[in-house]
């Protein structure tokens, strides 16, 4: 019996995947929109230690000058998420382009502006502007390096994110003491001219978003004027009740709890627009199915945290040594920049560990290192020397370092290449989001805790306790004596009076900002189990798929 030998046909072999690269130097690339990032970041705080000179300047008061910042931030959470789908109509690199160009000539227009109205209307110009850059810029990184430099790449970039809101007060301090107000914003044209410049002979869209610009336009793909509107008037909604909301005694007010019935009725609304959308094959603004991926979700919330903590602590660390300490708003800047210094020598060591250590172990470091330094910072007194508050910020800071490039890193892992535009764009959504709940967060809790302490520290006084009396009398007598200020001893006791009452204020005041401080450390905590429900990233950072 014969056995036929069957033929061996060899398989088909599929063509290798050509991987796209940018004709111009990756790094070359990466600092050019880092430029632009460092502008954009550093305005978001510049303007903070300004605030007085700018309500004198246009003759306002000082809440119609809060507008300043609010104006900015609402247009920047409008155009964030949004940043991806509008890149799809005219290309990434042409969009990127016109947000700088925008930034530019608003930050000019902001600087000559002559009334308060004018200034509002072109800071939200500033914000749409700048809140097109960031998605942009992390997107055009992610596309321009291989996954597996991509966390060194991330690293030069966080740089810019995460050191330029510790320098704007101290460099808007400076400006606003030795010059005028309106440089704070001028400063912003000629980087944003050398930023259009560089992009223009460095930057480039890679071939998938080229065929989709080109599909869109081909399609006659429309603008969806309702999932804008309701993306603006939601996120816009909410913006304005995280600014205001103490101010105004949060519901307390109706005007606040009427922006948060729009806040929620809009961005509910929204979601189901935008499922509607994505079932109909649309395009849609928002694409909620990459919260179908386990790691992206887990990305999100944890940069939520992040910048929670992060612009919290850049809110209160100055805040405190200002009201209790008696810092100028420059030195308030300084006492901050230490910490930055630490985050410039560690990004370049975190972007390297990226791509050989498991990302999700050095979040669970970073997190620990910032809640350890916060909780180091209970010890913190009226007392308390300029380098005790800097080592402070360092050890939060080189906890900080190792958080920003991992979760980036993570946010890209397994997602296809076509959509880092709209992971770059939630991401950083998180980001301020999360600043805006901390910052109000720490001014809200601050109000409510001094008073808290008041009124405790205040119940323990008794009008008639004989060692009250006694310290009254013993102060008004020195106050007699050798204050001067005391005509007679009645006069001089009544001082006295007030002095024990400042006391007791500091003292009340003091312990609010320990309250908030414990407060920020159990949620750098909080964030490290989230870190497990994230699955373990693919080798060399993540897949990155055309």
């Amino acid at each position: 019996m014969s056995t036929a030998t069957a033929e061996v046909r060899p398989l088909p072999q599929t063509a290798p995947v050509a991987v796209w690269k940018p004709a111009r130097n990756p790094w070359l690339i990466a600092l050019t929109v880092t430029l632009a990032t460092f502008m954009e970041v550093l305005d978001t705080s510049v303007a903070n230690v300004a605030l007085p000179h700018i309500a004198g300047g246009l003759g306002a008061s000082q809440d119609e000058a809060t507008w300043v910042l609010t104006s900015y931030l609402v247009a920047n959470a409008v155009i964030l998420p949004a940043s991806a789908y509008l890149s799809t109509f005219i290309g990434r690199k042409r969009f990127y382009m016109l947000c700088v160009a925008l930034f530019g000539l608003s930050s000019a227009l902001c600087g000559l502006a002559p009334s308060l109205p004018l200034l509002i209307l072109f800071r939200v110009m500033q914000g749409v502007g700048g809140g097109g850059l960031a998605p942009s810029e992390q997107s055009i990184l992610a596309d321009t390096f291989p996954p597996e430099k991509r966390g060194q790449a991330f690293a030069l970039y966080g740089l810019a994110v995460v050191v330029a809101p510790a320098l704007g007060p101290t460099l808007g301090g400076y400006i606003t003491d030795n010059f005028d107000w309106r440089w704070i914003f001028f400063i912003n044209v000629p980087v944003a001219i050398l930023s259009l410049f560089l992009t223009n002979r460095m930057v480039e869209d890679p071939p998938h978003l080229v065929a989709e610009v080109k599909r869109s336009r081909r399609e006659g793909l429309k603008l969806d004027v309702l999932g804008f509107g309701l993306l603006a008037l939601g996120f816009g909604s909410l913006e304005f009740v995280l600014d205001k909301g103490q101010e105004d005694d949060w519901f307390g007010s109706r005007l606040i709890t009427t922006f948060i019935a729009l806040c929620a009725v809009s961005l509910v609304s929204l979601i189901f627009w935008e499922i509607a959308q994505i079932r109909q094959k649309k395009r849609p603004i928002l694409d909620l199915t990459l919260f179908k991926n386990r790691n992206f979700v887990g990305a999100f919330l944890m940069m939520g945290v992040l910048g929670f903590v992060l612009y919290a602590s850049l809110v209160l660390i100055p805040q405190f040594v200002q009201e209790l300490l008696g810092y100028t708003a420059q030195l308030a800047g300084l006492a901050i920049s230490p910490g930055g210094v630490v985050i410039i020598f560690m990004m370049p060591i975190v972007g390297v560990l990226v791509s050989k250590v498991d990302p999700r172990w050095m979040i669970v470091y970073g997190f620990s290192v910032t809640s350890l330094g916060l909780f180091a910072a209970l010890d913190l007194n009226t007392g308390v020397s300029y380098w005790h508050v800097a080592l402070l910020r360092m050890l939060q800071s080189a906890g900080l370092a190792f958080l920003f490039i991992p979760i980036n890193t993570l946010s890209y892992n397994g997602i296809p290449g076509k959509k880092n535009n709209d992971v770059s764009g939630l991401t950083n959504l998180a980001r301020n989001i999360g600043g805006s709940v901390g910052t109000a967060f720490v001014v809200t809790m601050l109000a409510r805790r001094q008073q808290f302490h008041q009124e405790r520290l205040g119940s323990l006084v008794d009008a008639g306790d004989p060692n009250l009396h006694e310290k009254v009398s013993g102060l008004g007598a020195y106050l007699a004596t050798h204050g001067g200020h005391a005509s007679s001893l009645a006069q001089a006791q009544a001082l006295a009076q007030g002095n024990l009452y400042r006391q007791l204020v500091v003292q009340s005041t003091m312990l609010s900002y320990l309250d908030v401080i414990k407060m920020l450390a159990i949620a750098a905590l909080l964030a490290i189990p989230m870190v497990f429900l994230m699955k373990k990233p693919q080798r060399g950072g993540g897949v990155h798929v055309h």
